[in-house]
């Protein structure tokens, strides 16, 4: 990727003139199976700008309770679109088609209007869990039903579709518009991309000009973008098998239990003690987690990471006591 970088061919990307971005884009329109995509700096700013051209100020859109668009992104959708929020409580991270049907807001002055669902796939906070494609599609009809627009966040929706077996296009079918991280778990060090129809995609740049996304030479990061989207999906497997791993090492140690993954992500719910001392005792190890509620940590599988590091936090993890 850093070769990449240092060799690309760069042009000034405000102007559409940089040939790395057109490719990257292109490529990217195509895996997701959308008419046209857009690089930007971040998921957060792919959804945010997404949200911007859907809402008008006084709208409201639909999510899941834990949804990153409403838990991790500063506030951003009161900040920067003027539309609020109604969450829907899924402990899968998935409403039903009823949940959907259910938060719509009735056709009255009193009330703002149901815009937008948000949907993330795979589902951060519910541990990388997928979504299936029909179950998306149905969730689509009822919103499409209800009068909203459909967008998924999906920043790891490359992990959903290898752990499915099915393209990334099938799972995003359904949806109006969706971001995809071209970090994380694809490996590049920056970038996502918000992919649409071609008349979103133009109001996309005009949104992404007004918050600051607008990046000039930017094929040096689509240079490394591109070996992401184009490598990063063959990864994947990996990852998910090395997270069911921790998963099982931390099923087998007192005050610790842990759900089998999905894909990348393993959360571990501790049942004695408390996180702050799991988290001290693996990084002693030189392993790195993230606290994600009061008795729940986080840890996360990526293509950096060599057999022998999994091994090391294996052993970490085995090594815990709660006590």
């Amino acid at each position: 990727m850093r070769d990449a970088m240092a060799t690309a061919r760069v042009g000034d990307d405000v102007f559409g003139e940089d040939p790395t971005i057109a490719e990257l884009e292109s490529e990217a329109a195509a895996f997701l199976g959308k008419a046209a995509a857009m690089f930007v700096p971040s998921g957060t700013m792919a959804n945010q700008i997404a949200i911007h051209v859907h809402c008008r100020p006084g709208d409201e859109l639909i999510c899941e309770e834990r949804s990153h668009v409403y838990y991790y992104e500063g506030g951003s959708i009161a900040r920067l679109s003027g539309t609020q929020v109604r969450t829907i409580r899924a402990p899968s991270g998935f409403p039903t088609p009823d949940d959907v049907r259910a938060a719509v807001r009735p056709d009255d002055p009193h009330f703002p209007r149901s815009r937008l669902l948000v949907v993330e796939n795979t589902h951060n906070m519910a541990g990388g869990r997928c979504l299936a494609p029909d179950a998306m599609d149905a969730l689509a009809v009822t919103a499409r039903e209800s009068g909203l627009i459909v967008h998924i966040d999906g920043a790891r929706l490359a992990n959903a579709a290898v752990a499915q077996g099915v393209p990334a296009a099938r799972l995003a079918a359904a949806a109006d518009t969706l971001s995809l991280c071209l970090s994380k778990g694809l490996g590049a060090p920056v970038g996502s991309v918000v992919a649409g129809s071609v008349p979103f995609i133009a109001e996309a740049r005009r949104v992404r000009k007004a918050f600051g996304g607008g990046m000039r030479q930017a094929g040096v990061l689509a240079a490394a973008a591109l070996i992401a989207l184009r490598d990063g999906p063959g990864w994947l497997a990996l990852d998910h098998e090395r997270a069911r791993r921790l998963a099982e090492s931390a099923a087998g140690v007192p005050g610790l239990t842990a759900a089998v993954p999905d894909t990348n992500i393993c959360m571990v719910d501790l049942t004695a003690g408390a996180p702050e001392d799991l988290i001290a005792h693996l990084r002693a190890h030189e392993v790195l987690a993230l606290k994600v509620g009061p008795m729940r940590v986080r840890l996360v599988t990526h293509r950096d990471l060599s057999d022998e590091d999994v091994d090391r936090a294996v052993a970490a993890i085995r090594s815990f006591s709660a006590a």
